[in-house]
């Protein structure tokens, strides 16, 4: 059976529409209250939110549907998704809620659950969630309602810990860092941690209104993180997404660094400590043939599992290994953490630029890439996948890029969208091939 309302990352969508009203959220919230109500202990759920103005329904909904079915809430305000994930562990919480549509726009929301060991849920988790949304909520009698509280000291217990990510005797004295948080739910942490370990720290995207998240700021909008660093002579640029669980950098140059260059950097300076587990690093179909390449020079594996960073974990956890994430920016540390962390995986790179003593530039650019071209079509009604004509533009495409390059054709999980992808040695002729599938999917929506 397929799913309903859990896409790749949760349930995500335009509020005050479909699966995002505050209605749903509060079936949300009684479904995945009476899922993990088990034992006779006060049951207790973490919410945490970014700065979207719809974040306030939201968890007041959320907040309604558990105390009605008997569970304690605590609400952290804005903090980031790897910050909720955290804290349910260390408070013992059977769950956590992160409110938050992560890159997407201000309109759009989204719900993250997290277990209490603060890892995301697997799918047969959300989907026996999903079959209790539509069923009627078991409500408690009215003297087993659940209380709600808001606690004050949550920011500090997560750059606390963001912190802790390094060695103590790393200090940033020396660098001049941009931090870009996306107007999201690190703006206060995030430039906090960094500029607490001795940086110069110059912020963008750090004044939330309620609408103006990911707007032409943070690690889908790199445009102003790119001129600040330049404009400011600054060592190297952080971009991170609305809920600050992935990560961009930008060099001094003002060059884009991805997620590929960065895993590849912190697993090989683990490797030579001895530290790195699993013999390599998970990542994703996306991510870049050079990046394979690289690792095998190391005698480095590099395992791929299909989009999204819960598949990347899952595999992690499987083969033992501590570092994966994607191209897109997701960095899983586990080591570190139980989920994608832009803040740590930023201090992780900062801590490498002092120990290196080099340029970023010169540090980031790990290996060489394959040409790779990425783009996506929008649409509306059934997926344009379905099409025969989209299927043989497909197959065509695969004959041509055997043996010289590798295709990802895929349907976004929180969007109305179809990615394309194509890499190989040939940058033309992955365009070539880009074009024509993209030409295919537009006709047939």
């Amino acid at each position: 059976m397929g799913r309903k309302f859990f896409g790749t990352d949760g349930i995500r969508g335009e509020t005050n529409k479909g699966a995002m009203t505050a209605t749903m959220a509060m079936r949300v919230a009684q479904a995945a209250g009476n899922h993990f109500r088990r034992g006779d202990h006060r049951h207790r759920v973490v919410i945490g939110k970014d700065t979207r103005l719809s974040g306030y329904m939201m968890e007041s909904a959320l907040v309604a549907g558990f105390t009605s079915v008997g569970v304690d809430v605590i609400m952290t305000g804005p903090l980031p998704t790897p910050a909720i994930a955290m804290l349910t562990r260390e408070m013992r919480a059977d769950l956590g809620v992160m409110i938050s549509a992560s890159h997407n726009p201000y309109k759009d929301n989204g719900i993250k659950l997290f277990g209490p060991d603060g890892f995301k849920l697997s799918d047969e988790t959300e989907m026996a969630i999903e079959a209790l949304i539509e069923a009627q909520p078991d409500l408690v009698p009215s003297a087993e309602i659940g209380r709600a509280r808001r606690i004050e000291d949550a920011r500090g217990r997560y750059i606390h810990a963001v912190k802790q990510s390094v060695s103590d005797e790393i200090r940033f004295d020396d660098l001049k860092v941009v931090v870009d948080c996306a107007n999201g739910a690190a703006y206060q942490v995030a430039p906090s941690a960094i500029w607490e370990l001795g940086a110069e720290v110059i912020t963008i995207g750090v004044s939330p209104n309620g609408t103006n998240i990911n707007d032409k700021v943070g690690s889908t909008s790199l445009d102003a993180v790119k001129a600040k660093v330049v404009e400011e002579g600054a060592d190297i640029g952080i971009a991170l997404d609305g809920d600050a669980d992935r990560l961009i950098v930008v060099d001094e140059q003002g060059n884009e660094v991805d997620g590929d260059q960065i895993m590849a950097l912190i697993a090989g300076r683990m490797a030579d400590k001895g530290a790195l587990r699993g013999g390599g690093v998970v990542a994703t179909v996306m991510s870049n043939l050079g990046l394979e390449r690289y690792l095998g020079t190391r005698g480095l594996t590099l395992e791929r599992t299909k989009v999204g960073d819960r598949y990347v974990l899952e595999r992690m956890k499987q083969g033992g290994f501590n570092i994966g994430g994607e191209q897109s920016g997701h960095m899983i540390l586990l080591d570190h953490g139980t989920t994608g962390d832009g803040t740590i995986a930023a201090m992780r790179v900062l801590a490498s630029l002092v120990r290196s003593g080099k340029r970023a530039s010169e540090l980031l650019h790990v290996f060489d890439t394959v040409p790779q071209l990425l783009k996506n079509v929008r649409y509306d009604g059934s997926s344009p996948l379905d099409a025969d004509s989209v299927k043989a533009c497909i197959a065509d495409a695969e004959r041509e890029l055997q043996g010289k390059g590798r295709l990802v054709i895929r349907a976004s999980g929180t969007e109305p969208l179809i990615r394309v992808m194509a890499e190989g040695d040939d940058g033309q002729q992955v365009e070539r091939v880009v074009d024509r599938i993209c030409d295919a999917v537009r006709n047939a929506a």
